[in-house]
């Protein structure tokens, strides 16, 4: 486990799935997420019934969860996401599965996972983070 900090930002350690970088609000889910039926494609609004996140968002957001389940359709929806213009900003996840790496791998959208030990009951929804794909890190304004 390694952390450095220069000046008020802190670097947390983590397994690099999709390159990329980008800068955003957290939205933390303590569900899995099946993109294929639980994600409207065309609004980015979490629709599976009784989810954590039903009714919000994921657009424009640094989206946390555990992992995705589901059908391997939901690559194509985080594709969908992405060409719609209302797919999360990055991907967050403690293990990353094929659906969502091949999803986020397709759409350039940065995602990691893998966080060092504990970093997870740290986050929190609203905080401000840049998840860098390229060095597999996530850096806490």
């Amino acid at each position: 486990m390694h952390r450095l900090r220069s000046g008020r930002k802190m670097e947390l350690k983590a397994r690099s799935i999709s390159k990329g970088t980008a800068t955003g609000n957290l939205l933390i889910s303590r569900d899995a997420i099946s993109f294929y039926g639980g994600v409207d494609p065309n609004t980015g609004t979490i629709v599976e019934k009784d989810h954590s996140l039903e009714g919000k968002s994921i657009a424009g957001k640094v989206l946390v969860f555990p992992k995705g389940k589901g059908s391997t359709v939901g690559s194509y929806t985080i594709y969908r996401l992405k060409k719609n213009k209302v797919a999360p900003l990055a991907i967050i996840n403690k293990e990353t599965e094929a659906i969502v790496a091949v999803g986020a791998i397709i759409s350039d959208i940065p995602a990691i996972d893998k966080l060092e030990k504990d970093a997870y009951k740290n986050l929190k929804t609203g905080q401000i983070v840049t998840v860098d794909g390229n060095k597999g890190v996530l850096i806490l304004k």
